[in-house]
């Protein structure tokens, strides 16, 4: 094994051309799944839907992709990320052309089942996404790395939300709502033929030694196999992991919350249309505050707290719930459409921390796709909540309601986080290992 925190430039090039167009390949299966945030207020307005109608088919996508995350976690961690992420790009772009082209073909009848269906399909290819990512760059980075990649991971979700609600509202100014569906679809398909030819699933297959990660697997031989079993019961025996899934599913609400009606919220509330200046400005502030979130998430914790995740995410879930609380009383449509972002600098700041950092140092390189799987699972579930369920308190209490529906899970997080201050990867191993697990 190679040392692991003395990389060759040439290690770190070859890293960048694994991870940079894995990063581009998953902001696109953004832009094919936030689609449907996107043209949320022109859909309701088109076939007459009440916000509890709209949330049934938010709904059924995001619990699709909770149950689909946590059964392909275990097929990533078999076949590889590259060949996991190359299958759900060819399902999801598919998947979205078949959208587009029916409601461009005048599709009428049964909106909202026919469209419960169809997302919920997608959301199983797009699933494959976070797994695949994770999965991939677990064997190239070392744990005391993960917190600088947590801040790429969130990076790359901030430039997946752009492409959705910037790029995506600029095409439904200019071409009408339907496109935001299409488009998605050739640019899934093209980073899928990037990826098939630029990336590895380890240092070894490009050439290199392969590294010790110094993560929850990295003393497992190679003739081990990490079924699913196995990860599970860890996972469900390890107070750590159960915590981080508790906590990963306040974050799920308090994300989709926010990202599934915050394009109506500003239009009803604000008269801010998707695709104008200032709904621009609110989808640039989601791109920036997430790079700086993650950014900041990395760099907080592998310099300032020993690589240690819970301390930042605590710190971040408090930020969460003084910027929602500002955001649910400003009155200026400027203030708001900028809060918007700045809510999400606290909001995907955790999220890359515990969905890409976490899972990584706790599932270790053999397991990190499943226990990702179960992170994000838990976290879909939870999202879910937030479209009929929220979409029901919104129809009947309005716009009023709707940062105090989201807040107390950020509260609930950041207890949570004060559980796990002083956990690390070398920690619960040892605890892992006094259990006979």
């Amino acid at each position: 094994m190679s040392n692991p925190m003395n990389h060759s430039p040439a290690y770190r090039r070859r890293r960048f051309m694994n991870w940079f167009p894995l990063g581009l390949t998953y902001a696109t299966f953004y832009m094919g799944r936030y689609n449907l945030n996107v043209a949320s207020s022109d859909i309701m307005k088109t076939f007459d839907l009440s916000k509890a109608e709209f949330g049934t088919i938010a709904t059924a996508g995001f619990w699709t992709y909770a149950l689909s995350v946590i059964l392909n976690g275990p097929l990533a961690d078999r076949f590889g990320g590259k060949k996991a992420i190359i299958f759900g790009g060819i399902g999801t772009a598919l998947f979205n052309l078949v959208i587009g082209g029916l409601f461009l073909a005048g599709w009428q009848t049964k909106i909202v089942v026919g469209m419960s269906l169809l997302y919920a399909v997608n959301q199983y290819f797009q699933s494959f996404g976070a797994l695949s990512v994770v999965k991939v760059n677990a064997p190239w980075f070392h744990v005391k790395e993960r917190g600088v990649f947590g801040g790429i991971f969130g990076i790359m979700i901030s430039s997946g939300y752009f492409l959705a609600m910037g790029f995506g509202g600029w095409i439904l100014a200019h071409f009408g709502w339907q496109w935001v569906f299409i488009v998605p679809s050739a640019l899934i398909l093209l980073m899928v033929l990037i990826d098939f030819f630029l990336v590895k699933d380890k240092p070894e297959q490009a050439g290199f030694p392969r590294i010790n990660t110094d993560d929850a697997t990295c003393h497992i031989g190679d003739d081990v196999k990490i079924g699913f079993t196995y990860v599970l019961r860890r996972a469900f025996q390890n107070p750590v992991i159960l915590t981080l899934m508790a906590a990963e599913f306040c974050t799920g609400f308090v994300r989709q919350g926010l990202m599934l009606w915050f394009t109506p919220f500003l239009k009803e509330i604000h008269g801010i249309a998707p695709g104008s200046g200032l709904h621009q400005l609110a989808s640039l502030g989601i791109t920036a505050g997430g790079i700086v979130g993650g950014l900041l998430c990395g760099y907080m914790s592998d310099r300032l707290f020993q690589s240690r995740r819970p301390p930042v995410a605590f710190i971040f879930y408090v930020g969460q719930i003084f910027s929602l609380l500002v955001l649910g009383h400003v009155g200026v449509p400027w203030i708001a459409a900028f809060m918007i972002g700045f809510c999400c600098m606290w909001i995907f700041g955790v999220h890359g921390m515990l969905s890409g950092t976490a899972s990584m140092d706790f599932g270790g390189t053999k397991g990190a796709a499943t226990v990702t799987g179960l992170l994000d699972g838990v976290q879909y579930l939870a999202s879910g909540l937030t479209g009929f369920g929220m979409g029901y308190f919104l129809d009947r209490f309005g716009w009023g309601a709707w940062v105090y529906l989201i807040i107390p899970f950020s509260v609930i997080g950041a207890v949570l986080m004060l559980t796990l201050w002083h956990q690390t990867p070398a920690r619960n191993r040892e605890l892992m290992q006094k259990k006979g697990l």
